[in-house]
């Protein structure tokens, strides 16, 4: 859970020990960024010698970063308390531009009660 927030968000369609009260509806968090001239020069030699290009592995996780605290911030926009089934999608936007989609279904949560008996089978 995202503390400063408060929004759970999970990639289940439910919450462990939570009950959904309210479906709100399909929400999304959405960033689009480009790597630059710069940017696509030192990557593109970084390719001639294999292995991970740390330059777009970190442009992609902070652009994921950035679709994922739109997406809180869009629960919060429609009063939800927490986002199931949250996913992502990516495409390209031109060859140089990639977009990051987050996207998932806003709900309300509560505490299951702790005041519930249950019952088991003899």
């Amino acid at each position: 859970m995202d503390e400063e927030h408060n929004i759970i968000m999970v990639t289940t369609n439910y919450i462990p020990g939570k009950k959904i009260t309210r479906i709100i509806g399909t929400i999304w968090g959405i960033t689009v960024r480009s790597r630059g001239l710069g940017g696509n020069i030192v990557a593109g030699l970084r390719s001639l010698a294999g292995g991970e290009i740390k330059e777009y592995s970190k442009m992609l996780s902070d652009t994921r970063n950035t679709a994922m605290e739109r997406l809180r911030d869009a629960a919060e926009q429609v009063g939800a308390n927490a986002v199931i089934e949250l996913r992502f999608d990516s495409s390209d936007i031109g060859q140089v531009m990639t977009e990051i989609v987050a996207y998932g279904t806003a709900v309300v949560v509560e505490d299951v009660s702790s005041d519930i008996q249950r019952v088991g089978l003899s």
